[in-house]
């Protein structure tokens, strides 16, 4: 059965929420790094919910909704992308409940999918749909603010962690990676909520969650294989395998943060950029041609962002815990990996339309005598 997907204006529109909140996120973040770009203050006051929520919220909604086919499904991704327009426009309260709402509305539709398919990684990505409903509720009520962040960065970690799952569910592995896999992830979810009353003990328990983690999906993932293959599966096993170097770096930045250590930025953009963007990175060849119908022709361009990505989050987590400078060059060099692979995306996309396709004998004239 083919996905349901929404016509053209739906999906421009969709792709003007997508980009705004993408933009003045990157803008906002800019701008706490010590880059000086011109932005509102909104943009940099709510970095973390542009990106997340906004951002990350909306792609991951519409690509769900387009697997349900289900109109009613793109109301979530909708709410989410207005949400981002409202924090945009000076009014934090009135998004962060439009939030809330887009949050519940996604468990809804991951309700639809765990009915139709109970699984462990369709209840897993249930799970991170949960907590990224409770992290929007929680910062809509105003109550336990050291939590929501963790909560947020769950959803994204748990809907990544539950398609690699699913990924690799034809592996052999040992009987017990799959419940060490659920106790991560429920340790993580627990470390999130107790950041909300015991920061210290709270982060120790979601940073060696995250670290141990990494180290499951390292082992157990079919990347470890495809890496060694051809063309774009292995450009995707490299994106993933480099995510999850970050996701143990964020894991121990993160318990270092709980003891004391000055890493909160390294715990921060370790797992949102380093792990999270990786896995953007790899896995849009291959989703954005199912969810907006644009076919991609693949090639090696598509390393250029991955390796500056990879190579600025180094310089700003190296030399930048210790010099200002370092760390807004580090970032400056991630907003440009972004841009650059944004710029890929598209070039790709018109270098597919430009190539000459096979002539169908079929369709053609006959031969005159």
């Amino acid at each position: 059965m083919r996905r349901r997907t929404p016509g053209l204006l739906p999906r421009l529109a969709f792709a003007g929420l997508v980009a705004a909140a993408l933009l003045a996120g990157i803008a906002g973040g800019l701008v706490r790094a010590g880059v000086a770009v011109p932005v509102a203050a909104p943009a940099v006051v709510g970095h973390a919910f542009l990106m997340i929520c906004a951002f990350m919220g909306t792609v991951i909604g519409i690509e769900r909704a387009v697997a349900v086919k289900h109109a009613a499904a793109f109301a979530g991704p909708l709410v989410s992308g207005t949400a981002g327009l409202v924090a945009l426009g000076g009014a934090p309260a009135a998004a962060a409940w439009l939030a809330a709402v887009a949050a519940l509305a996604f468990v809804g539709v991951n309700l639809v999918v765990v009915r139709r398919q109970r699984a462990t990684h369709t209840l897993l990505l249930l799970a991170g749909a949960l907590a990224w409903a409770a992290g929007s509720l929680l910062q809509a009520l105003g109550l336990l603010a050291g939590a929501v962040v963790p909560l947020w960065l769950c959803f994204l970690v748990f809907t990544i962690a539950a398609e690699r799952l699913e990924m690799t569910r034809l592996m052999r592995r040992h009987a017990g990676a799959g419940p060490a896999l659920v106790g991560m992830l429920a340790a993580a979810a627990c470390g999130a909520l107790l950041s909300g009353f015991a920061p210290g003990w709270g982060g120790l328990l979601y940073g060696l969650s995250l670290a141990a983690l990494a180290a499951w999906l390292v082992a157990f993932d079919i990347a470890r294989r495809t890496v060694r293959a051809a063309g774009l599966s292995r450009y995707m096993a490299v994106c993933l395998l480099a995510g999850y170097a970050w996701l143990f770096v964020a894991g121990l930045a993160w318990a270092g943060t709980a003891l004391g250590q000055p890493w909160r930025d390294a715990a921060l953009h370790a797992l949102a950029l380093g792990f999270v963007f990786s896995m953007v990175l790899g896995h849009a060849p291959v989703i954005l041609p199912a969810v907006a119908r644009v076919k991609l022709a693949f090639g090696w361009p598509f390393y250029l962002p991955l390796l500056l990505l990879h190579a600025s989050l180094a310089l700003r987590f190296g030399g930048g815990l210790s010099n200002p400078q370092l760390k807004a060059v580090g970032a400056a060099g991630n907003a440009l990996a972004i841009a650059a692979f944004a710029l890929t995306l598209a070039v790709s996309a018109i270098a597919w339309r430009a190539m000459p396709r096979p002539r169908n004998p079929a369709h053609e004239p006959p031969a005159e005598n």
